[in-house]
């Protein structure tokens, strides 16, 4: 057997970075930014109200009180988008909703909790509007660039790109942004055992639960999940699939190819046999529990992640190998968070002179301390404590952890 740090160092050594690619910015969530960001233009672009009130001179508030109003007559009513039809005077007020441009020569905006409205004046029946209060000059108005001045270099490359990212380069007017290209990760799911769909089990079938996990902590890591179905115990048919899923005929190769199931020492273990035939492979005894066997190798130069068909085994193998593979080659960051935590309960295991991951839930404390326990039954198959589980707890060889004593955990939720 080798160590974990050992076989992450050689699947490190053989993976590469993907391009960079211009995107749509609606697209770019959770990829790198690979250019700078620089705002051509203020944000806001003009002057503005904050709240829904009247435009005004700070002027015509002074001494203003509810005791005490002062009344000016409402020339115009101005919405979000619309242009005031004249400069306001002295003496007058325009009535202004949120995010509409300021009228020239008002200078403050009284909002309209501090007004009182419904009278007309005597003459023209012109709309008249008391205030209740003084205000100062920019009261709560926002000057042009007040968020982002023209020329500010807003985001630079490395940044992994967020909504509120997007949000930020949508209002700076970019519509297209060049990041780090997305990977794309085929999943194959091989044996004869397994079944899809709801439909009846023949006897010695099992639903195939590998596949849709799969695919899912791929989107999770931010890569583009590729469902390439289920392979049967067959070399002929496996290879076929593997060279076609790598680009040999269709010149449209994933960027990386996971299959679960066939990498162990039985006789019926034909992907493991299969990629040592056609391509670079190594083949590892990882000292860890779960997880022990993993394949890894490249096919016409894509790289295959050879994992255990026990479903608990190839989760766990996703996330120490070919998770942090995958989020390294789009430039994100490869690694979980771990924390230490103090655990609630004994966590137990046998010395077999391996490093065991025990499914946990682990929980964050007010004073920013972390506690965990186990999530359930620790069988390679028993894929109900994953679902449990928020963290794996990794317990170096040994007897395990007794309560009130810390664990580092690899925190996944």
């Amino acid at each position: 057997m080798i160590s974990l740090e050992d076989a992450q160092s050689r699947i490190d050594a053989d993976i590469g970075e993907l391009p960079d690619v211009e995107v749509p910015l609606a697209e770019s969530l959770g990829l790198v930014l690979r250019q700078s960001v620089v705002a051509d233009e203020a944000v806001p672009p003009f002057s503005n109200t904050a709240m829904d009130g009247y435009a005004i001179r700070a002027a015509d508030s002074v001494g203003a009180s509810p005791e005490s109003p002062r009344s000016l007559p409402v020339v115009a009513v101005l919405a979000a988008g619309a242009m005031a039809p004249r400069p306001l005077e002295a003496g007058e007020a325009m009535q202004i909703m949120t995010g509409a441009p300021m009228p020239d020569g008002a200078d403050s905006v009284i909002m309209v909790e501090l007004t009182r409205s419904g009278a007309r004046s005597s003459g023209d029946g012109t709309a008249v509007v008391e205030l209740l209060a003084e205000v100062p000059v920019g009261n709560h108005v926002r000057p042009p660039g007040d968020d982002i001045a023209a020329g500010t270099v807003v985001f630079g490359p490395g940044t992994v790109i967020t909504p509120g990212h997007i949000g930020v380069m949508a209002s700076v007017g970019l519509d297209r942004v060049r990041v780090r290209r997305r990977a794309r990760v085929g999943v194959f799911s091989t044996g004869d055992e397994l079944a899809d769909g709801s439909g009846p089990l023949r006897p010695g079938q099992i639903r195939d639960s590998n596949r849709p996990t799969l695919l899912a902590l791929v989107r999770q890591a931010g890569a583009e999940p590729v469902d390439l179905g289920r392979l049967p115990d067959d070399e002929a048919v496996i290879a076929d699939a593997l060279r076609a899923a790598a680009g040999e005929r269709s010149g449209e190769a994933v960027d990386v190819l996971l299959t679960s199931g066939g990498v162990s020492m039985g006789e019926f273990d034909f992907v493991k046999r299969v990629l040592m035939e056609l391509g670079e492979l190594n083949w590892m005894q990882v000292s860890i529990k779960p997880a022990k066997p993993l394949a890894f190798g490249t096919l016409l130069g894509t790289p295959i992640f050879g994992l255990p068909g026990n479903p608990v085994s190839s989760a766990v193998s996703f996330e120490l190998f070919a998770r942090p593979a995958i989020r390294s080659m789009m430039g994100l960051p490869p690694q979980r968070p771990h924390v230490w935590a103090i655990a609630d309960e004994p966590l137990r295991r046998t010395p077999d002179g391996k490093i065991h991951f025990l499914r946990v839930v682990v929980e964050p404390e007010p004073d920013g301390s972390w506690r965990v326990r186990s999530a359930g039954g620790q069988g390679s198959h028993q894929l109900s404590a994953l679902a449990t589980a928020n963290g794996l707890a990794i317990l170096p060889d040994g007897d395990g952890v007794e309560s009130g004593r810390r664990v580092r955990v690899m925190v996944l939720d």
